[in-house]
């Protein structure tokens, strides 16, 4: 070995303070800032809806009303819906499998229209075999009485005979008597014709009770059974008939207000389905039975003209008037009012907190001027629609929330 390399490999040292294994501290900062920043992203996104989600956050609501135009006349208004007064629910008088059907839902019939036909083929058979039997009664009847013309003259003749004593009486008294038995015969077979033709009218009635009619003027409510399908017992009635022009709004009037209400006064009548338009109407009749668990009594009111868009089951707003309003004045439309206690600004922008199923969904709107109970909605929810009033700065869209109590707050 030279003395060159022999000093090389004396100068080679192992560093034993310096751990191979030791990470950068540079790069041990990066990833404890990464790691920061994710649980801080994390709690920022998922704590919030979690809280949410666990801890609902209390609202007090309230809803966008439909104010009538009229609203200085109005002196008390509530709820109800459209109800028919006339309903006919069409069965079968007898069982039978369904033949024919001439209606379908939504068609408007008038009394005696046919609606469905039963098969009938073994009731005409019943029906021939009985006419056949009058028939064959009215034959016997009819050979009865010609006998009884034979031997009345067969009678006459023997009684000729024996005036004149050319025979004696036993000849004429035997035809006597078969006379009088081809009497009794021919009332026999009258009867029987009787019987017979009342046989074959009951089964008419029968052959007739196979066609189903419709007993009301009016439109059909429900889906007809179809052809092939039995009917009878279980199935007592298949075709539902009301008449539009018996249509009503039962509404409940609270207890307390039910002197303002009397029959005969006018009132107006808004279908939510149809908000922008108006119907005249009268108080018909006023309930006789107070709901003690509502404090509310039923009262009837009644469409002046037929109105083409109500339909039965229909939500309807009913305001009682003091007096009655003129057709200019009728036909400006209602207005929906939105509380200005639920209206906030979010971005710029006038928004509301609509309450659906524990779950508030921000809205924009487009509010008008002032109305009586808040702002005009030009634009936004329905009538009716719950809002979160005075809602939080923090509520977001979607945000899960529990209605608070009445009276709570």
């Amino acid at each position: 070995m030279s003395d060159q390399l022999s000093s090389d490999l004396a100068s080679l040292r192992i560093q034993r303070d310096v751990d191979p294994d030791r990470r950068s501290p540079l790069r041990t900062a990066l990833v404890a800032a990464v790691v920061l920043a994710a649980v801080a992203g994390a709690a920022a996104f998922a704590l919030p809806r979690a809280q949410s989600a666990i801890f609902k956050t209390e609202v007090t609501t309230t809803e966008v009303a439909l104010v009538s135009p009229a609203q200085a006349s109005i002196s008390v208004t509530s709820t109800g819906y459209v109800v028919p007064q006339v309903v006919s629910k069409v069965g079968a008088k007898i069982p039978g499998r369904i033949a024919r059907v001439h209606v379908k839902e939504g068609d408007v019939v008038k009394q005696g229209d046919l609606l469905v036909e039963l098969e009938d083929a073994d009731q005409k058979s019943l029906v021939a075999a009985a006419q056949a039997k009058v028939a064959a009664a009215r034959a016997r009847a009819a050979a009865s009485r010609a006998s009884i013309l034979e031997v009345e003259q067969q009678v006459a003749r023997e009684r000729l005979l024996v005036e004149r004593q050319v025979t004696g009486r036993a000849s004429m008294e035997d035809l006597t008597a078969r006379m009088h038995s081809l009497t009794q015969s021919a009332a026999a077979a009258d009867a029987e014709v009787k019987a017979t033709a009342a046989d074959v009218e009951s089964l008419r009635v029968t052959l007739a009770d196979r066609r189903i009619i419709a007993p009301i003027n009016g439109t059909i409510m429900s889906k007809p059974p179809e052809v092939g399908e039995v009917v009878g017992l279980e199935l007592p009635h298949f075709v539902e008939i009301a008449d539009f022009s018996s249509l009503v709004v039962e509404t409940d009037v609270p207890e307390t207000r039910l002197y303002l209400v009397e029959p005969g006064k006018p009132c107006e009548v808004v279908l939510d389905a149809y908000p922008s338009k108006r119907h005249r109407c009268t108080t018909l009749e006023i309930g006789k039975r107070v709901n003690r668990a509502k404090a509310t009594i039923p009262v009837k009111v009644k469409f002046v003209g037929e109105p083409k868009e109500a339909l039965p089951e229909m939500s309807a707003r009913v305001s009682f008037l003091a007096e009655a309003l003129s057709e200019e004045a009728m036909k400006e439309p209602p207005k929906r009012v939105v509380p200005e206690s639920a209206v906030v600004e979010r971005l710029g922008a006038k928004v509301v907190f609509v309450v659906n199923e524990g779950q508030v969904k921000m809205v924009p709107i487009k509010v008008g001027g002032p109305a009586p109970g808040g702002l005009e909605l030009l634009d936004g929810p329905a009538p009716g629609a719950r809002l979160v009033a005075r809602p939080a700065a923090d509520l977001a869209d979607g945000q899960k929330v529990k209605e608070r109590e009445k009276g709570s707050e």
